[in-house]
């Protein structure tokens, strides 16, 4: 006999975990579609010299790669951003530019397993390709905000951030080679506090105590008022170079072009966020949940340029974000805005005497828009009812011998033990469904 298990890092998910996840997802393909994103899906493999020197290393040493059946070297993918380059290096002349995406989807990492981080999980990526247009960065916060409105959340806040403007920064001190490792250090002072990356950046970065103080000093800066008033702080900052100028009148352009759009509740400015490292080239998005802080970002993404470099010549630009399913999901949960006891049909329909005639009145009611599930035998009540009970439905739909000869039911709520006897099914449709 084999012991059934799973392998560690990976996870079943039972009926009632995964109705959950499917309902969360059915009203985020919504939310995409609304802007007119269109779904592709890439393969689970590609060749592994495809996914090959892109991401960290870390990932890198992460990716599940192996011989297949033909000898060929190929790898399971471990994000849905390098199989979308590889697409539209092969297709963009059938889809058109500028592409909108969306792709859901999983994906591969050998990292340690631990609570919350498996080796596979689900991705829910959505990106506008082959436009510089401040327009798509906008349409990405919009997103962001319709997909989270229409799950019923109502206090979260996308940070938004411009990677040119610590570039800039970084410029100005003359120290642009060292961003990369600057920003590493900087991305931990919620994990080890403001001090600590003083010392860090001292001990192992060029940049002397006057410079590392006033980084430090700039990337705290609260937002004090309205997003555009607080944009007009940042002024004095424009005419150190260039990079620090298109960066701080990106941000000043989009949130001119939000402000009418989204209430000004559900985004701010944040100069801490510096995601993406080596990565993200302008406007970046972190999304967090105001009541459940300690979750994390449930959605994040950015401004990436030279999407194509690994596969022609041709240098497009994208802009993009992904949703964290996993870890929204739970948020959800903890919020009772989702549930995860919710039986998929409406009703479940016991037949004490009849098959025939029970399998045709749950017909009937499934053309009348209800989703009812049959119990498919005919036995004593108790053990029926004990299914019903297990499986945690509030109502049963009962059909014996005298119900069938008048063309009716019974409906009991198992909820309150409240019974209905002999219903029409109109009756018991609007029962239901009030």
């Amino acid at each position: 006999m084999v012991t059934p298990r799973t392998l560690s890092g990976f996870k079943d998910r039972l009926p009632k975990e995964a109705y959950a996840k499917s309902q969360m997802l059915k009203s985020i393909v919504e939310s995409f579609e609304k802007f007119g994103f269109t779904p592709i899906e890439t393969p689970h493999l590609e060749y592994a010299e495809i996914l090959k020197k892109q991401g960290s290393d870390e990932i890198q040493k992460e990716m599940y790669r192996f011989l297949d059946h033909g000898e060929r070297e190929v790898a399971l993918r471990f994000d849905l951003t390098i199989p979308l380059a590889r697409f539209i290096a092969q297709y963009k002349n059938e889809v058109g530019l500028p592409f909108k995406r969306y792709c859901i989807g999983n994906v591969f990492r050998g990292e340690r397993a631990q609570k919350g981080r498996y080796r596979e999980f689900t991705q829910c990526d959505f990106d506008c390709i082959g436009t510089d247009s401040i327009g798509a960065d906008v349409e990405i916060v919009q997103v962001i905000y319709q997909s989270l409105f229409d799950l019923g959340l109502r206090d979260f806040t996308i940070h938004i951030n411009n990677r040119k403007i610590f570039n800039g920064l970084m410029e100005s001190l003359n120290a642009s080679e060292h961003t990369i490792e600057v920003l590493r250090i900087i991305d931990k002072i919620d994990k080890i506090g403001k001090e600590s990356v003083k010392q860090e950046l001292q001990s192992k970065t060029p940049l002397n105590l006057d410079s590392i103080t006033m980084l430090l000093d700039f990337i705290a800066k609260a937002q004090k008022g309205s997003v555009l008033e607080f944009l007009k702080e940042l002024d004095s900052f424009r005419e150190l170079n260039s990079t620090l100028k298109n960066g701080i009148d990106e941000l000043s352009t989009l949130c001119k072009i939000l402000e009418p759009l989204i209430p000004a509740k559900f985004y701010k400015i944040n100069l801490s966020i510096a995601r993406g490292l080596g990565y993200y080239t302008g406007i970046i998005y972190e999304t967090t949940l105001d009541t459940l802080p300690s979750l994390g970002s449930v959605c994040s993404g950015g401004r990436y340029d030279n999407l194509m470099q690994h596969f022609c010549k041709d240098s497009l630009s994208g802009v993009g974000a992904s949703i964290g399913l996993d870890r929204l999901l739970s948020g959800l949960e903890e919020l009772h805005l989702i549930q995860s006891d919710k039986n998929v049909a409406d009703a479940l329909l016991i037949p004490l005497h009849s098959l025939e005639y029970g399998y045709k009145v749950a017909q009937n009611l499934r053309n009348q828009k209800l989703k009812i599930e049959m119990y498919p035998e005919i036995t004593k009540p108790k053990k029926s009812f004990n299914y019903a009970n297990k499986k945690g439905y509030k109502y049963v739909i009962i059909i014996g011998k005298e119900e069938e000869q008048k063309n009716t039911c019974t409906l009991k709520n198992m909820e309150n033990g409240e019974q209905f006897n002999h219903l029409q099914l109109e009756a018991v449709m609007h029962t239901i469904k009030a």
